[in-house]
Parts: C-alpha cells; structure tokens; sequence
C-alpha cells in the first residue's frame, strides 16, 4: 500500500489505478469513493483506459462524485476510442438510452459492435440481437447466430438460451433437437428458463434426452 502511495504521488498513473481500486473497495484502507475518484481522475487524464472506465462509472453511478451523465459518457469514450470493451458496451448502451448523449442506435450498435469484437459476451449477446433485428445496423442473421455461439461457449446463459432456440426452429442453423435441448439444459441451470424448450424437452425420445444430456455434462 505505502509502495503504490508513493509511486501514485510520484504520477505514476498504474498505481493511481491500482491505489483507486483499493480505496473504493476498502482493500487494506478505509473505503473512500471521493478519494478513490480523484485517483481514478489523476490517472485518467494521463491516458489510462481503466482508469477512465472507472471514472465515467463513478459518474454514472453518483458515487464519489455528483451524478453526471455527460461526463460519465465522455469518460467511457475515452475508455472506449482506447479499446475498452467493457467500456464500449457500456457507452453503447448510453447511445441505445440516451443518458449523457442523444439517442443514436447507429453509434449504439457501433459501439456494442466493437465490444463483441473484443471477445465480451454480454456484448456479443446484445450485438447479435441488433443485427437479429436491424437495431442501428442492417439485419445480418448469420453474423447474430455466429456471436451467440461465441457468447454461449463462454458460458453466457442468455446466449445459450437464444441458441437453443435457433437449433429448435431451425433458424439460420440447422433444425436439432438434441443440440436445442443442451443449451437449454445449460441456460436452464444457469437460471435461464424457456417454456416453450421444456416442452421440447419433453418430447425428446429416451436416447435423444441422454445425448442432450451428456452433451451438455461434456460442455461443462
């Protein structure tokens, strides 16, 4: 603690990082958010993505500082235009809301486009669902089938369950009931339920149910 103190006051902007972290979760010190932001602040404005993510949430958030939609959004962008993921899910999702920036489902997709591409699964989730519906970005069904698969094999349920689904009606990938029921039963223990795949669950024959089964016992 006392060694990242002194290099944080000496500027150096990864332990103004690292010293931030440990403030504003009391990790060896008192939890102080206010102290925690200026640290993020000192090293954001020397150019540190992670420090500016941490900012711009600050700011969201109204923790440690007075709630400020605009600035938390020109943090993340800083973050974001530096190859954040995190942060261009999360600016992605203030273009797609419009709190701090206007509406704009263009540059919501964009930029929750660029997060997929940095392997984030949420990101890929949310991503797949705009070019399912043309959301900002034209409809592109086999790229969406393509980044919940990616997603799911990272273990996102709502990826899993979205990929079932496909599987179950056959949409863009083939029709397969034994693949449908072993997302499902992934999704579904991980708290993702679906009716209508339990029903289909239901009908599967003996030897389907224990392929589907396995399979996914085989995934984890």
């Amino acid at each position: 603690l006392i060694a990242y103190a002194k290099a944080a006051d000496l500027g150096d902007s990864n332990a103004q990082l690292s010293l931030g972290l440990m403030v504003s979760e009391g990790v060896g010190v008192k939890k102080d958010l206010r102290i925690a932001a200026d640290l993020f602040e000192r090293s954001a404005q020397s150019g540190n993505p992670a420090a500016q993510y941490n900012l711009g949430i600050i700011y969201l958030q109204g923790k440690g500082r007075p709630a400020d939609e605009a600035k938390a959004a020109e943090w993340l962008q800083e973050a974001a235009e530096s190859g954040n993921p995190q942060a261009q899910y999360d600016l992605g999702a203030l273009y797609l809301f419009g709190r701090g920036v206007p509406i704009d489902k263009a540059k919501a997709a964009e930029w929750t486009g660029r997060a997929a591409e940095g392997g984030l699964p949420e990101a890929q989730v949310e991503y797949g669902v705009m070019l399912f519906k043309g959301q900002g970005i034209a409809v592109n069904e086999a790229r969406a089938a393509k980044l919940f698969r990616l997603a799911a094999e990272q273990g996102n349920a709502v990826a899993q369950n979205r990929l079932a689904r496909l599987h179950a009606n056959g949409v863009v990938v083939k029709a397969d009931p034994v693949q449908a029921a072993k997302w499902h039963l992934l999704a579904r223990s991980a708290g993702v339920s679906d009716f209508a795949l339990d029903i289909i669950l239901s009908k599967l024959s003996q030897d389907e149910r224990a392929q589907a089964e396995k399979a996914a016992e085989d995934w984890r």
